[in-house]
């Protein structure tokens, strides 16, 4: 992608004035624009759009839109990522605990969608494929752990965290189930089912 592009995502926060905007806030928009528009949609002057400011705001945080990207993309894997299972890890005492929290936050969050939209943008983008896989792997690991501490063998974790990531980031068209909100639920079940350590 050029310079000329870049991406766009959340709004500001009501009340929040401009000058209070850091890279975090222009990182989260730029996922916000690939959500709903996707890598083609990654565009400065709909970034600085959806955040209401003009476009010369953005250089006070990134030298040019090449940098950015790069930043988006290791936001993604990095710090976003640590974030996410931080507060799994705070809110969740045990392994069953933190598997659903898991996956309530990913659905709080957009995650799945936003995986979806990365998978794309590493397909055109080198520089992106390194980080997808780095936020999917730090994932697997972090649910293979929580599988294995309910009593599933090394292999057993890493299929159920498998169908979990899978079934997350499916661009597969979801069934009637996911609207009614018990999609996650039901995958949840199925992967928690005979857990050794919920046995009566």
């Amino acid at each position: 992608m050029n310079s000329s592009e870049a991406p766009a995502w959340p709004q500001r926060r009501p009340g929040k004035p401009t000058s209070a905007l850091g890279r975090r806030d222009w990182l989260e928009a730029g996922q916000k624009l690939l959500r709903t528009s996707g890598v083609d949609g990654l565009k400065l002057r709909a970034l600085a759009a959806s955040l209401h400011i003009s476009t010369g705001s953005f250089y006070h945080h990134f030298s040019d839109f090449d940098a950015y990207l790069v930043a988006l993309a290791r936001y993604y894997s990095g710090a976003q990522l640590s974030t996410y299972l931080g507060i799994v890890r705070r809110e969740a005492r045990t392994p069953h605990e933190r598997v659903l929290r898991a996956s309530r936050l990913a659905h709080e969050v957009a995650l799945p969608a936003l995986m979806v939209a990365m998978r794309a943008w590493a397909r055109r983008d080198a520089r992106v494929a390194p980080e997808v896989a780095a936020l999917e792997r730090g994932l697997t690991d972090f649910l293979i752990q929580c599988f294995v501490d309910l009593g599933f063998t090394a292999d057993q974790a890493e299929v159920r965290a498998f169908i979990m990531l899978s079934a997350a980031s499916s661009e597969v068209h979801r069934p009637g189930l996911a609207a009614k909100g018990l999609l996650a639920p039901a995958i949840m079940d199925l992967v928690c089912a005979g857990a050794p350590s919920l046995r009566s």
